[in-house]
């Protein structure tokens, strides 16, 4: 199609007072390239991180990187757009961000191109939502003609840039529905705020209730404790291989006698959460599979992760329902007699985010290895009683379960914004 052609394209959803049809509108009839160079002017460097937005080069590296070259970077006012031409996986055909605040800021002239809106003829809320849709990538893909420079940089030009067709309605009203559709999306972003607060509320309460619930290093006795074992003798301090046994999985040998069986590795075992979305198999004899099983009430940690993940844990609760068995990916801890699995889950998820076992693993290149031999001979503190241990598993279980269900809610709405944009904007598969 010729890029100044203004073709009729109509979403699947639209409010019922807009009934005029919809056309594509070059970005030049509406937009600017922005080429102004910082110079001598304060400015403050930033970096378009895709999928996320425009990021201080400060907040994202840590330091400023733009050194002496910052004179030449482009500066930024509210509401202009910078194009990222850096392709990633996620994001081949580059990245488009908003710039919000009213600070003066700046990005490299090397990687971006830069436009600033007539806010007269388009809402720039509503174009940011179109272009953070998942349907700008295929809008981008459809319509420019990309190729690849050194360094992952994409070879589109400010020309190719501006050509870009963008979807809006026609007519004397179509500020007001552009407004309307940004509004819409604005209020379930605002939900979603509220809600992604909620559940780190709830993750920041449980992090500081264990930190109650369990002694400090070095102590006996924990400073928040249930009333009716405030009287109670003070926690014990032992090795893990005292409270149950410990095993390392299998390791993969997809040539070995038997058949295949299933196995659990470390992309199955997530924070409190037993993920068995991929399971694989490999052969095991009678003999190895019952060795290496896992079974109802055994404690799985991630033997190899990263240093930050290394020892995540969760329970096995017979989820995958039929006989499975694990990898040495994996340590299982089956507790003993006189301990709780689930306070044994608890204890170790503490010890994950608290870095207890990152300060016992060993690491090589990027990988951690927590160790079944370092893992069992590590002392913690646990009480006495089986009721207690209980206890204190039983509350931590509970506000688990009130992060799961308000963490779902967050994950709904977030699948209900996606789906209403997909409706709210035209996909560029239907535009010719």
């Amino acid at each position: 199609m010729k890029n100044d052609d203004k073709q009729s394209v109509t979403p699947r959803l639209r409010f019922p007072e807009f009934r005029e049809a919809w056309e594509q509108i070059p970005l030049k009839d509406f937009a600017d390239a922005v080429s102004d160079r910082v110079g001598t002017m304060p400015c403050t460097p930033y970096t378009v991180t895709s999928g996320i937005g425009l990021v201080s080069q400060s907040e994202k590296f840590g330091r400023t990187i733009a050194g002496n070259s910052l004179k030449n970077y482009i500066r930024l006012q509210k509401n202009d757009f910078a194009y990222n031409k850096s392709a990633t996986k996620a994001f081949p055909e580059g990245y488009i961000a908003r710039y919000l605040d009213d600070a003066k800021a700046a990005v490299p002239n090397s990687i971006f191109t830069c436009f600033r809106v007539d806010d007269r003829k388009i809402d720039p809320p509503y174009l940011d939502f179109l272009f953070a849709s998942n349907l700008h990538g295929r809008w981008l893909r459809k319509f420019l003609t990309i190729g690849a420079r050194a360094h992952g940089s994409l070879n589109v030009s400010d020309d190719d840039l501006m050509a870009l067709p963008v979807p809006m309605p026609s007519g004397s009203a179509s500020f007001q529905e552009q407004q309307k559709i940004a509004d819409c999306l604005t209020s379930l972003d605002e939900l979603i705020a509220a809600q992604g607060r909620k559940v780190e509320a709830l993750k920041a309460h449980k992090k500081g209730l264990m930190q109650q619930l369990f002694p400090r290093e070095g102590e006996t006795l924990p400073r928040l404790r249930f009333p009716e074992f405030q009287d109670a003798p003070e926690w014990e301090t032992k090795r893990i291989d005292d409270r149950g046994d410990v095993l390392a999985g299998k390791a993969l040998a997809v040539n070995s006698p038997g058949p295949l069986r299933p196995y659990l590795r470390t992309k199955n075992v997530l924070d409190g959460v037993i993920d068995l979305s991929d399971v694989l198999t490999m052969p095991m004899t009678d003999a190895e599979f019952s060795r290496f099983e896992i079974l109802d009430g055994d404690v799985l940690l991630n033997e190899g992760q990263s240093l930050e993940l290394v020892g995540r844990t969760s329970i096995y609760r017979g989820q995958f329902g039929r006989r499975c068995a694990m990898q040495n990916q994996l340590l299982r801890f089956r507790a003993s007699p006189s301990t709780c699995p689930e306070f044994a889950a608890q204890a170790f998820r503490k010890c994950q985010k608290d870095g207890t076992f990152a300060s016992i693993a060993t690491q090589t290149t990027s990988v951690a290895h927590l160790g079944s031999s370092r893992f069992s001979a590590l002392a913690l503190s646990w009480p006495a009683s089986l009721d207690e241990q209980q206890r204190i598993a039983n509350c931590l279980s509970t506000l688990d379960a009130r992060i799961a269900t308000e963490s779902k809610k967050l994950a709904a709405l977030q699948t209900h914004k996606r789906g209403l944009m997909q409706q709210l904007f035209p996909s560029p598969e239907g535009v010719a």
